[in-house]
């Protein structure tokens, strides 16, 4: 698939300190994904000094990693905190650049591993990319995901941290659309050249 040059030229020009929700379609959710994941990894987690932690909500560190493989990622530009593989029970072999949590209930576990990665890879260009709005929204209640967005996203801008969210939606007026969009800079949505 030839890479999709209007995501990853958006994806490009965001500013350290800024929080970015890409909006996926679900019809399109496999494209979509692919297109985010080459635009944050080929984009911004391309540059020198730069540095990304991939928090997998939905899809586990091992699938991501196999992909980033295949963009031909070196492993000290990428870690991973996987909060999905213990609960799908494909734990079978932990990756050595991935911290993992139990559950994606675990919000105050996933922050602290983001701050404990963060320390642990310093980087001039840092990027947080968590993979799925819609799943931690499906395990935790809405009151305490709004808590934990406003505590990350303002915790990671003060550290000049881009951080993107991928949130699947066709209606900008849903309760995830609306809770995402007090905390973020700006919603993108990825649209790609259909053919």
């Amino acid at each position: 698939m030839p890479e999709d040059a209007s995501v990853t030229a958006r994806v490009r020009q965001l500013p350290s300190g800024s929080a970015t929700a890409l909006r996926l379609n679900p019809r399109e959710y496999a494209d979509d994904y692919f297109a985010v994941l080459q635009a944050a990894l080929r984009g911004p987690g391309a540059e020198a000094g730069s540095h990304t932690i991939y928090v997998s909500v939905t899809n586990p560190a091992a699938l991501v990693w196999s992909i980033a493989q295949a963009l031909d990622v070196p492993a000290e530009r990428l870690s991973f905190v996987d909060a999905i593989s213990h609960t799908m029970m494909s734990y079978r072999d932990p990756l050595p650049n991935a911290t993992y949590v139990e559950s994606p209930r675990m919000l105050e576990t996933i922050m602290l591993r983001i701050e404990y990665l963060l320390r642990r890879h310093p980087a001039t260009r840092p990027i947080v990319v968590i993979d799925s709005v819609n799943a931690l929204a499906i395990h935790n209640p809405k009151e305490l995901l709004s808590e934990f967005f406003h505590i990350l996203v303002n915790n990671l801008k003060s550290r000049q941290v881009i951080l993107l969210l991928m949130i699947v939606s066709e209606d900008t007026a849903s309760d995830l659309d609306q809770l995402v969009g007090l905390v973020v800079d700006e919603t993108v949505d990825v649209v790609r050249p259909r053919g």
